[in-house]
C-alpha cells in the first residue's frame, strides 16, 4: 500500500528559467489524461445529439426521467445516512453509472434482453454522464475565476473560427484546446469540463460522406483503367492517392472520426490507468469512525436502493402522466434490472469521490463503498 502511493505521488513537471510547472502523477492522469475520455464522451453526447437516442425529446424523455430519477433519489438516500457536515459532499458519488459496465453485465443475460432495453440503458447512460459532469462543473468547482473563464472563452472563439474558415487538419485544433483547458483549469473548475467542452463544439456532419466517398472511389478507378498504369507518372499516381485519402478522411464526420479513433486508446488505455490510480484502497488503512460508516454505508445505499427505486418511480410517473410512453416489449421486471445494473458506478463514482473528499479517510471509504455498491449491483 506505502509503495502503491508513493508511486502515484510522484512528482513530474517542467522547468523552464524560473518558470516550473510540477504535479504528481496521480494529477496528470486525473486532470490530465481523463481529460481525453471526457473529450470522447463530449463527443458522443454531440451524436446522440444529432442523430441518436437524444435527437428528439419524444425519444429522450423516457431515458431522461429514468436517468433524473437514477440520480436524484441515490442522492437523497446518500443525503438521509450520511447528512453529517464532514460528508455531505459525497452525495454526487452514487448518482453516476459507469456505461461500459453496465452495457457489459446487461450483455451476460444474452438473447432475453429485448435491443430497446438496450437502447434505453445506453440513452440512460448517456444522460446520467451529462448530469455527472454538470453535478461537477457547478458543485465541485473550487471558486470561479472569471479570468480563466475568460481565457477558456479566448480558446472556444479560435475553434469556432477554424470551423467556420473550413480548417478540416484535427491537429490544428489541439492548441485551442489547450487553451480551453488551461483556462477552465486556472477557473477553478475541474479541467475535464474543458474536454466536454470541445467534443461538445465538435462538427457532427461529414464533409463529403459514404456517398461522397464512392463517387470518389470510382471516378479515380475510372481513370485509373483508362491510363496504361506501368506507364503512368509518379506524380500523377501521387495525386490520385492524395484524393483518395482525402475521400476516406473526409467520409465521415469530424465525430465519429475522433470517436473511432481514440476510443481504443480510452478503452484500453486511459481506463485502466484511471481505475489503477483510483480504485486502490489499503484495507488497513480504512478508518471505520461514524463519518467514514456513513459515506460507506450512504454510498452503498444509493448505488443498490437508490438507483432502481429512482429509475422505477420517476418511469412511472411519466408513463402514469403520459409524458412518456414505454417501448413495446419492456414491462417492470426490465425497469427493475435497468435501474440495478444502472447501479453500477464505477469510473464517474470514483472520479466525483476524488472530488468530494479530500481526508483521506472519508476517500478510502467512499472508494470502497463504490467498488462494493457496483460489485453487488452487478451480481444482483
Amino acid at each position: 500500500a506505502d509503495a502503491y502511493a508513493a508511486f502515484w505521488h510522484t512528482e513530474l513537471g517542467i522547468r523552464v528559467g524560473d518558470f516550473q510547472f510540477v504535479r504528481s502523477l496521480e494529477w496528470v492522469v486525473n486532470d490530465g489524461l481523463m481529460v481525453i475520455f471526457f473529450f470522447v464522451v463530449g463527443l458522443e453526447i454531440r451524436r446522440e445529439l444529432h442523430q441518436g437516442e437524444l435527437s428528439e425529446w419524444r425519444r429522450a424523455a423516457l431515458p431522461a426521467a429514468a436517468a433524473i430519477g437514477g440520480m436524484i433519489a441515490p442522492a437523497l438516500l446518500y443525503l438521509s445516512v450520511a447528512s453529517v457536515p464532514e460528508t455531505h459532499s459525497g452525495w454526487g458519488v452514487p448518482m453516476a453509472t459507469d456505461i461500459a459496465f453496465a452495457v457489459g453485465i446487461l450483455a451476460l443475460l444474452g438473447k432475453r434482453v429485448p435491443a430497446a432495453m438496450r437502447v434505453l440503458l445506453l440513452a440512460l447512460a448517456v444522460i446520467d454522464d451529462l448530469g455527472a459532469i454538470l453535478v461537477i462543473a457547478i458543485f465541485y468547482a473550487s471558486g470561479v475565476a472569471w479570468a480563466g473563464l475568460a481565457f477558456a472563452l479566448l480558446g472556444i472563439g479560435v475553434t469556432i473560427a477554424l470551423q467556420r474558415f473550413g480548417v478540416r487538419a484535427k491537429l490544428a485544433y489541439v492548441p485551442p484546446a489547450l487553451v480551453v483547458w488551461a483556462g477552465v483549469y486556472s477557473a477553478g473548475i475541474h479541467p475535464t469540463i474543458a474536454g466536454v467542452i470541445v467534443g461538445l463544439l465538435t462538427p457532427v456532419r461529414a464533409w463529403i460522406g459514404p456517398v461522397g466517398l464512392a463517387d470518389e472511389l470510382q471516378s479515380e478507378l475510372k481513370t485509373l483503367q483508362s491510363v496504361d498504369l506501368e506507364q503512368l507518372p509518379p506524380h500523377e499516381l501521387a495525386g490520385t492517392l492524395r484524393q483518395l485519402d482525402f475521400a476516406r478522411r473526409e467520409a465521415l464526420s469530424p465525430v465519429e472520426s475522433l470517436i473511432e479513433r481514440l476510443h481504443p486508446w480510452v478503452a484500453y488505455g486511459i481506463m485502466p490507468v484511471f481505475a489503477l490510480a483510483n480504485a486502490g484502497v489499503s484495507l488497513g488503512g480504512v478508518s471505520w469512525d461514524g463519518a467514514s460508516q456513513r459515506a460507506f454505508s450512504g454510498i452503498i445505499l444509493g448505488l443498490l436502493l437508490g438507483k432502481p427505486l429512482g429509475v422505477l418511480l420517476f418511469t412511472w410517473l411519466t408513463t402514469k402522466s403520459r409524458i412518456t410512453v414505454l417501448p413495446i416489449g419492456i414491462g417492470l421486471r426490465h425497469l427493475v434490472v435497468l435501474g440495478t445494473v444502472a447501479g453500477v458506478g464505477f469510473t464517474m463514482a470514483l472520479f466525483v469521490a476524488q472530488l468530494a473528499f479530500s481526508d483521506p479517510r472519508l476517500l478510502a471509504a467512499a472508494k470502497l463503498g463504490v467498488l462494493v455498491g457496483s460489485g453487488v449491483a452487478a451480481v444482483l
